[in-house]
């Protein structure tokens, strides 16, 4: 300290007021990647909204232009009205069932969605009760360190 102008205690909080801790560092970073994530959200939801849609429009103007095809081609085939009638009560029971299996995959995602983050919210206050633990430990270690310390700095002072 000679020649600095710094007492033992000013030193001392210098040191400490620049040390970096691990959980610092390991927080920060962690925060960019997350922010980073979060702020693509938007952008990814709204590029699958995007994907679908044209899949869909797509399908749309394939049975469009199937009235051009049906003129042209099925009007000569002579379909009776009996059988256009069956395939129009299949396809709306596939139509039904198709429905009913979007609606069942919504419902398994929604409810898949709230057990991961019931499982991520139980893991927080777990590691939140682990950590607390730990700082309470620590504490006791460093005060029992500093006892420790405190009989050595007494023996050796002393013994001069």
């Amino acid at each position: 300290m000679a020649g600095s102008g710094m007492t033992k205690t000013e030193s001392v909080k210098e040191i400490e007021k620049n040390k970096t801790s691990v959980c610092d560092v390991m927080k920060t970073n962690t925060s960019k990647v997350i922010k980073k994530m979060e702020s693509q959200i938007p952008s990814l939801v709204q590029q699958y909204s995007d994907l679908y849609a044209a899949y869909l429009h797509s399908f749309d103007d394939i049975f469009g232009t199937c009235y051009i095809a049906e003129k042209e081609f099925f009007d000569k085939l002579g379909i009776d009205k009996k059988t256009l009638k069956t395939f129009e009560n299949f396809s709306e029971t596939m139509a039904n069932l198709n429905s009913s299996q979007i609606d069942s995959y919504t419902s398994f995602l929604r409810a898949y969605v709230k057990m991961r983050i019931s499982a991520i919210e139980s893991f927080d206050r777990y590691i939140h009760v682990m950590m607390d633990s730990y700082s309470k430990v620590l504490t006791q270690v460093n005060s029992e360190i500093e006892k420790s310390s405190a009989k050595g700095e007494r023996r050796a002072s002393t013994h001069e």
